[in-house]
């Protein structure tokens, strides 16, 4: 099992910059990926980025040449450096991992963008 725990959320303007941490602790040698999601109000959990353990990126058209996801190894934190930030960057961020077939989601950090 892996737990996780997100940090970094906050209140920024439009066009500024935040980094998102997401600390893993548990089975985190068995982890096969780990990317953010986010959940805007009133609409569905949506991926933003996801990052796997042999390097390969995925991200979400929306966050495409502003957000970046990184991690340099299983013992370090996992990262998600947004800038260029958009009010519709606005939402609940959630870290996730895939280990063993399950995935772990930590509880969430807020990021808020205001226009």
């Amino acid at each position: 099992q892996v737990h996780l725990v997100e940090s970094g959320g906050d209140l920024v303007q439009a066009g500024g910059s935040l980094r998102l941490s997401c600390a893993a602790s548990g089975n985190i040698y068995a982890i096969d990926s780990m990317g953010w999601y986010r959940q805007a109000p009133g609409k569905s959990r949506e991926l933003v980025a996801v990052l796997s353990t042999r390097g390969a990126t995925t991200y979400a058209d929306s966050v495409k040449g502003r957000f970046a996801i990184s991690r340099d190894g299983a013992r370090d934190p996992l990262y998600l450096q947004m800038n260029s930030l958009k009010p519709e960057d606005t939402g609940v961020y959630y870290c996730t991992a895939l280990a063993e077939g399950t995935y772990s989601w930590g509880q969430g950090t807020q990021v808020t963008v205001s226009s």
